[in-house]
């Protein structure tokens, strides 16, 4: 008979499974508790080995070693061969896509599973002619960049900075003077986040639009439109009385001919009225300009 023995009374102590850690609950803990002893103690059991467990994934994460896993799995594809060795740039059309190779190919790693596709298409986003960009990998050593470019729609002038923008106000690029393109130039500070804003009140005056040269931004508040034929026509404050006034002064236009006859500015600020301001040294020739009282 084994010499090991029980105490009578001395409660109930659990044998340990070989190989296993002894938990056991205090009976003044249990006593307190809506179970047995042996629940209570396997409760426990069950307690610390998830806490364990948890310890054991904090340490591991603290000196990332599901990280240098992944990047020793990647290195070890990259040298079977799946490394990046081209770029392959479609949608361009407008911009230079140098930059383009540039930030596919700044990369901390070119084995094809590390490379941060992401972050790739985030960097690309910040462009300012990139307006969404999709990046895949094409196996084995192959990156796929499809660019949607921003259309240009204006230019910009803000002092002496000339900008290319879109319809939505966005820098695209810069432009020098000597290469301007056929373009509507918008003139002032935050003009070309009016830019959408100035087409749709164009779109009132059909007739006026091909004689556009320029529309100065005022004070953050109206529109002064610069026509081919020298004159200026000031726009009254707020969308709807602006597109009202341009709307009626298109149609005095196509049927007394404004534009043209030397006046130097339409002043229809003032509800109702139109001021013209004759040059200071001459008086047009033929019909007065029509004036609305």
């Amino acid at each position: 008979m084994s010499s090991a023995r029980t105490r009578r009374g001395s409660g109930a102590a659990i044998r340990p499974r070989k190989g296993g850690a002894r938990v056991k609950v205090p009976r003044k803990i249990v006593s307190k508790l809506p179970v047995e002893q042996d629940s209570a103690n396997r409760l426990a059991r069950l307690a610390f080995g998830l806490f364990a467990l948890a310890i054991a994934g904090v340490a591991a994460a603290a000196v990332d070693l599901p990280g240098r896993a992944w990047s020793a799995f990647g290195e070890q594809m990259g040298s079977a061969g799946f490394r990046v060795r081209s770029v392959d740039v479609v949608g361009v059309k407008h911009m230079d896509s140098k930059p383009v190779f540039k930030i596919a190919l700044d990369q901390q790693s070119t084995a094809m599973p590390l490379v941060d596709v992401e972050g790739i298409r985030q960097r690309l986003l910040r462009y300012g002619w990139v307006k969404d960009a999709r990046v895949s990998r094409r196996l084995p050593d192959t990156l796929v960049i499809d660019i949607v470019e921003r259309q240009p729609a204006a230019l910009w002038q803000d002092d002496s900075k000339l900008s290319l923008i879109d319809d939505d106000g966005v820098v695209l690029d810069k432009v020098k003077v000597t290469e301007m393109p056929d373009l509507p130039l918008l003139v002032g500070p935050g003009a070309n986040a009016r830019s959408r804003e100035l087409q749709s009140l164009l779109g009132e005056a059909p007739n006026l639009r091909p004689q556009l040269e320029s529309a100065t931004w005022v004070s953050h508040r109206r529109w002064d439109l610069n026509f081919q034929t020298g004159e200026t026509v000031a726009l009254p404050e707020g969308n709807a009385d602006a597109r009202k006034a341009l709307a009626k002064f298109a149609r005095l236009d196509k049927s007394a001919g404004l534009l043209g006859r030397g006046i130097v500015r339409f002043d229809l600020r003032v509800p109702g009225k139109m001021i013209v301001r004759l040059p200071a040294d001459a008086v047009p020739q033929g019909d007065k300009p029509a004036q609305e009282g």
